[in-house]
Order: C-alpha cells, then sequence, then structure tokens
C-alpha cells in the first residue's frame, strides 16, 4: 500500500503533540496490516465530505482519507472530531 499525505496534513500533524503523533503512527501501521479493524472505525464519511473516509486516531482525533487508486490513499487532514465535522 502506498500512502501520500496532503501538504495541509503534514502542517496539522507538525502541530499535534508528540503522544497524538506517536497515536496516529500506531494506527498508521495498523491501517497498513488491516484497514478493516475495529480500533480504526474506518468508515465512508456522507454529505459534503461524501467519497472521503475517516480512521479514529484516538478518542477525538480523526484522520481523513480518500482512496486514489486500489493501493494509494491520500491523507488530507486530521484534526478533532468537532473541528472536522461541524
Amino acid at each position: 500500500m502506498r500512502i501520500i499525505f496532503h501538504r495541509g496534513f503534514k502542517k496539522k500533524y507538525s502541530k499535534l503533540t508528540r503522544r497524538d503523533q506517536k497515536k496516529f503512527q500506531q494506527r498508521l501501521l495498523l491501517f497498513e496490516k488491516d484497514s478493516d479493524n475495529p480500533l480504526l472505525n474506518n468508515h465512508q464519511l456522507k454529505g459534503q465530505q461524501e467519497g472521503y473516509f475517516s480512521i479514529n486516531v484516538t478518542g477525538d482525533l480523526r484522520a481523513l482519507y480518500r482512496p486514489v487508486k486500489k493501493d494509494t490513499i491520500f491523507f488530507i487532514t486530521i484534526d478533532t472530531h468537532s473541528n472536522l465535522y461541524s
């Protein structure tokens, strides 16, 4: 699986606490091994964000991505649930 990060994602990621960055790295490894793992709560979004998917990083932190090709994932952003879905 090939993973690409949007520059906006990289910018938001750099502003996360070290703890949250580490948690994302752990979840990313899990995602690469099994994207349907229940810990990720990987689900497709609806409405204005249709075509995008979300995975849980922590209780409130989410990472949004969209598949671009069969084996290529494009992570768009990472933020709190309330900031992403308000």
